[in-house]
């Protein structure tokens, strides 16, 4: 029986919080209990500053603790792409922001003593094309000279050294990436929350929020509050209380697969060097070894908006024995999904509007962004210069013809899924003639 819930809530599952009164006046508002909200919770408590954090659901019920746990702080667009849209000096900017985000979250875990099974493993990224290959080999050549990061292309004669497959055309390294335990690290942030004197509301929804000029009174299933300020960090998870940001954030189910425990020899096999793993398809997938090295995290888009079908599970699972033939008989113990932010640019956001604060669109690449934007937003509350940040411009526009429900992602999960399959025939096509054509 495959189990529906995540693979992280064995060690860790949401917590239900004992029932604080809601009072009546705060500093400041959160809303959402996930990685943004509790990050810039500690930030403003730390400061003297008095909180309050309302989510509709247990804290980090949603993304914070179903994630796959790499903690890549991605920017899905590339560097020209960034450079053509914002200039190269804002591009440059946000890749450099990428690398310190990465390396504040590991001072971060390391210094507040956070147990989640964070290591910085590198991450190796698959070429599902020739062409590919030589994408990933100029923006490993990029990375370095524009960060300093150490990343490097990996042909397909020595692939084997990083990954226990031939289904690629090779790769690249980077070595800044790494991975956590998803869950043990909300429920440390929630622990520091607590500790520093923020009041977490579990189970109690915002239902709308409304300013007079001066304050904001927010409205919430347990009662009126007022507040100097409002930060919100519902990212996947927005709903109808603020139509606004729904219309500009598009919910996108990524599931994600556990195999039953594998050998310790079948996984020095096809993970040698426990590296965290993606790659270039265009329905592309994320995966890693679980923190105990035992068995495989598989995820990608679900392409479904209602219900829990068990279609998708069976999707991702081919997905996996294309990639490792070697585990086709062995069994799945999870399949669970939640839901990423996507917006127009996608990149990760902060930005104001009507004075509120918000932190969102991560794009899937959340475990870096969320407490990292979460933080800026709370330094900006506090007047504090370290609140810049390049990621800090106009809000995402709205996507056209959307409301909140993203009717559109199965025609485009089909899409991609035709597209790949159409290079994959394509691939096995170059294979073939080259056999038969040895010279």
């Amino acid at each position: 029986m495959v189990r529906s819930d995540p693979y992280w809530w064995e060690a860790a599952p949401p917590a239900t919080l004992p029932r604080e009164p809601v009072r009546s006046k705060c500093d400041v508002v959160i809303v959402g209990a996930g990685y943004t909200g509790l990050s810039a919770a500690i930030t403003l408590a730390r400061a003297g500053r008095s909180v309050q954090v309302f989510d509709k659901m247990r804290p980090g019920e949603g993304a914070s603790t179903r994630n796959g746990g790499i903690a890549s702080g991605n920017l899905r667009p590339s560097f020209d792409e960034l450079s053509k849209k914002f200039g190269e000096v804002a591009a440059r900017a946000m890749l450099l922001e990428a690398k310190a985000a990465r390396e504040d979250l590991a001072t971060f875990i390391s210094q507040e003593g956070i147990d989640c099974d964070f290591s910085v493993t590198g991450r190796f990224a698959g070429a599902s094309t020739s062409g590919d290959y030589e994408r990933l080999a100029r923006d490993a050549d990029m990375l370095v000279a524009t960060t300093g990061i150490t990343a490097y292309a990996v042909p397909r004669a020595k692939q084997r050294d990083y990954l226990g497959t031939d289904y690629y055309y090779g790769g690249s390294v980077r070595m800044d990436i790494g991975g956590l335990h998803p869950a043990k690290f909300h429920a440390g942030m929630l622990r520091l929350a607590l500790a520093s004197g923020a009041i977490v509301h579990g189970e109690t929804a915002v239902l709308g929020i409304r300013s007079d000029g001066l304050d904001y009174e927010v409205e919430t299933s347990r009662g009126r509050v007022r507040a100097r300020h409002v930060i919100t960090g519902t990212n996947g998870y927005t709903d109808r209380s603020d139509r606004w940001l729904r219309r500009r954030l598009v919910p996108v189910r990524s599931r994600i697969i556990a195999t039953a425990q594998l050998s310790d020899n079948l996984m020095r096999q096809l993970m040698p060097k426990r590296m965290m793993l993606s790659e270039t398809r265009k329905l592309h997938y994320y995966y890693r070894p679980s923190p105990d090295g035992r068995r495989i995290l598989f995820g990608g888009r679900d392409g479904t908006i209602a219900g829990d079908p068990t279609w998708p599970t069976d999707h991702l699972r081919r997905a996996l024995i294309d990639i490792f033939p070697e585990i086709e008989d062995v069994d799945l113990t999870h399949s669970w999904f939640g839901h990423v932010a996507m917006n127009r640019d996608m990149i990760p956001r902060i930005f104001s509007r009507q004075g509120m604060r918000y932190a969102a669109g991560y794009c899937g690449s959340g475990v870096v962004w969320a407490r990292w934007a979460g933080q800026k937003a709370a330094w900006q509350v506090l007047g504090d210069d370290a609140g810049s940040s390049a990621l800090d411009m106009r809000p995402p526009a709205a996507v056209p013809f959307y409301n909140g429900t993203p009717w559109f992602m199965p025609g485009v999960f089909t899409w991609l899924t035709w597209q790949d399959k159409r290079a994959h025939r394509h691939r096995k096509g170059k294979t073939t003639t080259a056999k038969r054509n040895p010279a």
